[in-house]
């Protein structure tokens, strides 16, 4: 299945507009859940993960993002307030361009507009089958539709080239099953030939 970078602008066009280069350690928290949204990210290096904790501090993961892809974006089209947290998990190199500006970027440039919409749409659609993989007592369906979310923020249409940058208690968190359920699942996907295990990597 076919997915759209969400997104990649070009450096120079975000620096026209007055995006500034930022740069963080690993552990550094870019952003917390119910800040103000005033920027559009878009990560030059490292990585960055999105997350929440419940009220009993146990951690929920929304995503994983790297090199060239964008986050904080959705919310700008909102006035509301951050719903998670932006923790960097490497040392971290982005661009930040404020939300006024990023506006102002989009209204000079349609084409930009019409893929941040297809993207947007993208991220609606695929976060749609996630859901509904969850509702499945299925514990391949909850899987899958885990990862097929995950998938569609990166590039590339190959098979089984997705490098799945999470742990199989990060992976039981986020369905709502036992890390002991997932890490059998996984196997019988693998035997089946649904995803790919090398060195402990899950490939997708």
């Amino acid at each position: 299945m076919k997915t759209i970078s969400c997104m990649n602008i070009d450096q120079d066009v975000l620096r026209s507009f007055g995006a500034e280069s930022k740069t963080y350690k690993k552990g550094d928290v870019i952003f917390r859940e119910g800040e103000n949204a005033g920027y559009y990210y878009q990560i030059v290096s490292g990585k960055v993960k999105l997350n929440n904790y419940d009220e009993e501090g146990k951690e929920f993961i929304q995503n994983l993002l790297g090199e060239n892809q964008s986050f904080g974006d959705s919310i700008l089209f909102l006035e509301r307030f951050h719903g998670m947290n932006a923790i960097c998990v490497q040392p971290v190199e982005l661009m930040r361009l404020p939300k006024k500006n990023f506006f102002e970027m989009l209204d000079k440039n349609p084409h930009l507009s019409l893929e941040m919409n297809a993207c947007l749409s993208q991220r609606l659609y695929f976060k749609s089958l996630m859901l509904q993989g969850l509702a499945s007592q299925n514990p391949v369906h909850r899987l899958k539709g885990l990862l097929d979310y995950l998938k569609s923020y990166h590039n590339g249409e190959c098979e089984q080239c997705f490098n799945v940058e999470l742990t199989r208690q990060e992976m039981a968190n986020l369905v709502g099953l036992r890390v002991e359920t997932v890490i059998r699942t996984l196997k019988k996907m693998e035997k089946e030939g649904k995803i790919k295990i090398e060195n402990r990597k899950i490939l997708y």
